[in-house]
């Protein structure tokens, strides 16, 4: 478990008060980055702390500033900001519990996990786990980290808990501002049959180990060439375009036929495994 949690304080059920600690579940090292280089002498550009019309300055000097109207600034002290009281920043208080599929994807945005902070709260943990798996509810509530307060959905995990922040509805763009021009009509029955088979066809358990990051491999497999052309220009290889077809129903109809017609991928195909000791059929 990692040394330092992002958030420490209480889970709130109503007068039951359960100390716990949360950290992050998604590890940001995986992340592929770059650094900006000064080509002629191929060593890294570095960021600078700087004011216009005065050049650097000591990072000792900045602090933190609100922009009230277009380049006027309200300054204000970390004891300040230390000041504002929101209970939420010590205590998670669970107001609302809904079923999970009430929650619009969308708003999802982080997770991190939840454990007791102590044995003594182990009990009490235990008891709203279960209570939210056998009752299949999310608590909702409001928690402050790191400057910002959160809508939090609070879920079982296996032997902890999932908390998953989520974005405020001011924070999203209007479905209907992109969706406005799509007709509302409906499909051709076929088509709609054909459509249904080639899902139910490859309909299965999700496993996110069957998944890579496909780019971030190849990104390696082009380090690893270009350190062995030592610098030189790495030419890609031509790939083979990607069929395109006609927006009519006839093209449509016939691209949903060849699809259903054609072998299962082996992604698709590792979905679910035989035993050892039977031949592993294919359904056509």
């Amino acid at each position: 478990m990692p040394a330092r949690p992002y958030w420490k304080g209480h889970i709130r059920l109503a007068l039951v008060s359960i100390p716990v600690e949360v950290y992050a579940a998604a590890r940001s090292s995986n992340a592929t980055t770059f650094r900006q280089i000064h080509e002629p002498s191929g060593k890294p550009v570095h960021y600078l702390k700087a004011v216009t019309g005065i050049g650097p300055i000591d990072p000792d000097d900045i602090i933190r500033g609100f922009e009230y109207e277009k380049d006027r600034f309200v300054l204000l002290e970390d004891e300040e900001l230390e000041a504002v009281r929101l209970e939420s920043r010590k205590t998670l208080d669970l107001a609302l519990f809904v079923d999970r599929d009430a929650i619009d994807h969308t708003y999802f945005e982080k997770p991190y996990y939840v454990v007791p902070a102590d044995d003594l709260a182990v009990e009490a943990f235990v008891v709203l786990r279960e209570a939210l798996r056998a009752s299949r509810r999310t608590g909702i509530g409001q928690l402050a980290m790191r400057g910002r307060e959160y809508i939090v959905a609070l879920s079982p995990c296996g032997r902890g808990m999932v908390m998953e922040t989520l974005r405020y509805a001011e924070e999203l763009q209007k479905a209907q501002n992109y969706f406005r021009d799509i007709p509302d009509q409906e499909p051709d029955q076929e088509l709609l049959e054909l459509a249904e088979s080639l899902i139910e066809r490859k309909t299965g358990k999700f496993e996110p180990g069957m998944f890579h990051d496909r780019y971030r491999e190849a990104l390696r497999d082009l380090v690893e060439r270009k350190l062995k052309a030592k610098g030189r220009k790495i030419v890609a290889e031509d790939e083979t375009p990607a069929e395109t077809g006609g927006s009519n129903v006839i093209d449509l109809m016939a691209a949903l036929k060849r699809s259903l017609e054609k072998p299962e991928r082996a992604a698709s195909a590792s979905k679910t495994k035989a035993p050892p000791t039977r031949k592993a059929g294919r359904k056509r």
